[in-house]
């Protein structure tokens, strides 16, 4: 053989290792990496899989957010989640006044969940504090007037009397009337606590788990809010999972900041809602042939397939993992909307009628906003709707429009437990875009001062009633712990 053609011959064997070496790379790169750049893997069904990667397991920036997924990872699992377990036990933000008996506005009411799971606990109405439920105002409680049942000015107290009693009935329903007209114009949602069927519900008796509501009547929901209520500007393709619409977010496609911004957020709440569900999964009911043993309570714990069921690459056509990056931007629009107004809430009483837990109280939150504060990448909502032109104006005000319709749509939904918490999620969601975008939270305060006479949610400059501050710290309690807990649903896939 001469020199030449065993050159030519190692040539080509060197050729086929090197394509081969190249395909091997190409499919490795193919199974971890998503168009984004995000790196997971599909859960492997062979048996010895300890190593693969987790789909839930997010990197790299959030987009339209200047923080890394890592970032908030650290800051709410060692710095915010605890603090807010400990903070939402407490009695002013346990009990949540809500209507949960209006009728849908859109189709007839289908309560088709018949478990008693379905059901919401009521709490009874003698546990609920003085303070919660009282008209006087809570700064004028902690006065020394008050402790000793004495006025400094009886005079004014009855010439103001007689002046509200020599007010017309008629005439006053109608000065209320106006008054909620005007508030309601920088609302992003439905307020029901002061409707006659209002009543309080101890969120503690009754925690956000998965009940059983499942089927068209709860599909039916969602498809309502993508559908119809996010911005759509072609037809969306369906995906496998519960007819989720796929929303392309590149750049250039006609889908704006703000548009983009409403459909992340609705998305990350559906996220955050499924997460809760798996977390909190009902395991057993079952009892034996005596009718003994189990629980009457259920057995809860994380369903680790029904997640995989719900964010796996498989039963989402790869769409899983960008749906948990809309949690994490759903819950830095609301970290933002807590830092935005932390000098009024630091200014707030928090008053329930014992002193020594309102105190409690008030000192963990002032703990909670110096550490919100300390957030280093707040979203900056500055860049949305800034323009200042008439169609920049028009699209805020079809902004909040739509989400002001999901928020009627939760009277829809045909489980108690899964309206209240749906009711408080979007309250709480919209509540934080109020903050955000109405221009009432624009102008500084001075912080300097000693607390004003009137508490932050009586002053007419914060236009939150305590109805909404307790929807707020909730609904990012929820998106706090949704976070936490992939945490917990990475470990158990690695």
């Amino acid at each position: 053989m001469s020199w030449c053609r065993r050159i030519r011959q190692r040539r080509a064997i060197t050729n086929v290792n090197t394509l081969f070496l190249v395909i091997i790379l190409i499919i490795s790169c193919t199974l971890i990496t998503n168009v984004d750049g995000d790196f997971y893997s599909f859960k492997d069904k062979s048996a010895n899989a300890d190593d693969r990667l987790c789909f839930c397991q997010l990197k790299g920036t959030i987009d339209d957010c200047s923080c890394n997924v890592d970032t908030v990872d650290y800051f709410n699992n060692v710095k915010i989640y605890p603090r807010l377990q400990s903070l939402l036990t407490k009695d002013f933000f346990r009990y949540y006044k809500v209507n949960l008996k209006r009728k849908c506005p859109f189709w007839p009411d289908e309560h088709k969940c018949a478990m008693k799971f379905c059901h919401v606990q009521s709490c009874d109405q003698k546990q609920i504090p003085e303070g919660l439920k009282g008209e006087t105002a809570p700064v004028y409680k902690y006065t020394l007037e008050a402790q000793e049942g004495g006025s400094c000015n009886e005079d004014l107290d009855i010439e103001l009397g007689f002046l509200n009693t020599s007010i017309d009935a008629t005439a006053k329903a109608a000065h209320q009337r106006w008054t909620e007209h005007d508030e309601n114009r920088d609302n992003f949602c439905i307020l029901d606590d002061d409707e006659d069927d209002a009543e309080y519900v101890d969120l503690l008796l009754n925690p956000e788990r998965y009940t059983g509501y499942k089927g068209e009547s709860a599909h039916k929901i969602w498809r309502s809010i993508y559908l119809e209520n996010c911005f759509m500007p072609y037809k969306p393709r369906k995906t496998s999972n519960v007819l989720i619409p796929f929303m392309e977010m590149a750049a250039g496609n006609g889908v704006c900041l703000e548009q983009r911004a409403f459909y992340r957020m609705v998305s990350g709440l559906h996220s955050s809602i499924n997460i809760h569900l798996c977390r909190n999964y009902l395991l057993s009911e079952k009892r034996d042939a005596l009718g003994f043993g189990g629980s009457a309570q259920g057995e809860w714990g994380p369903n680790i397939d029904e997640f995989e069921r719900r964010f796996s690459p498989q039963t989402t056509d790869n769409e899983g993992s960008y749906w948990l990056r809309n949690l994490y931007f759903a819950y830095l629009v609301e970290l933002r909307a807590l830092e935005k107004i932390t000098p009024y809430l630091e200014k707030e009483y928090y008053y329930t009628g014992y002193s020594s837990e309102d105190e409690e109280v008030k000192n963990a939150i002032m703990d909670l906003l110096n550490v919100i504060k300390s957030f280093p990448s707040h979203f900056n909502e500055a860049v949305m709707f800034s323009n200042g032109n008439d169609s920049a104006m028009k699209l805020k005000q079809e902004f909040r429009e739509k989400f002001m319709n999901i928020s009627r749509i939760m009277d829809c939904v045909g489980c108690d437990k899964c309206r209240l918490w749906g009711k408080l999620q979007t309250q709480g969601m919209g509540t934080a875009l109020k903050i955000l975008f109405s221009g009432n939270f624009d102008e500084p305060i001075d912080t300097t001062t000693k607390p004003p006479l009137i508490p932050a949610h009586d002053n007419k400059k914060f236009k939150l009633k305590r109805t909404e501050i307790v929807s707020l710290f909730n609904a990012f309690g929820r998106l706090s712990t949704s976070i936490y807990s992939l945490e917990a649903f990475r470990e158990h896939l690695r």
